[in-house]
């Protein structure tokens, strides 16, 4: 297996398969991994030449209140099972490599103009009537943490094909 830290890395990749006309499935995940996750990646190496499987513990779908320092981080051990099933790529980007200004949270006071377009990341994605649904009335910040992070996921991959679990449809 492949790890990958940077945009770049994975970007040099994809300019190969692309040359050598190869597709590329994508499994993104917030790691520790199980089997479910595992099945994912299995389910693209049918249906793709190579696989991607992202670990990345997002933090712009974490509330103020919820501990993100308490989410589990196994990139190691998640690693050594994605490897077990002859996974060709593993990216793990860092915070700041997915986010390169500090996140700014839906429950934050706007900052004043020049310190957000400065300081801040001010781009997301927002889905619209997602708190009538599953976790979105609980966890308004959720969502569009989510739907931010896989629309990040699929410009720095650009995959052919995204496999996603039944949790993950749900959400």
């Amino acid at each position: 297996v492949h790890i990958l830290h940077t945009i770049d890395e994975v970007r040099s990749i994809r300019k190969h398969l692309n040359k050598d006309g190869q597709t590329l499935g994508l499994v993104p995940t917030m790691g520790a991994l199980h089997a479910g996750h595992l099945a994912l990646v299995e389910t693209s190496k049918r249906h793709c030449d190579k696989s991607m499987a992202t670990i990345f513990v997002n933090p712009t779908q974490f509330a103020p209140h919820e501990d993100l320092a308490k989410y589990p981080r196994t990139l190691e051990a998640d690693v050594k099972k994605l490897e077990s099933i002859n996974t060709d790529y593993v990216f793990a980007p860092s915070a700041d490599t997915m986010y390169p200004k500090r996140p700014l949270q839906a429950s934050q006071p706007l900052p004043q103009p020049t310190d957000l377009l400065a300081n801040y990341h001010a781009t997301y994605v927002d889905v619209l009537g997602s708190e009538y649904c599953a976790e979105g009335g609980s966890r308004p910040q959720f969502f569009r943490g989510v739907a931010t992070v896989v629309t990040k996921l699929f410009n720095i991959t650009q995959p052919d094909k995204a496999f996603f679990g039944q949790k993950d449809g749900l959400q």
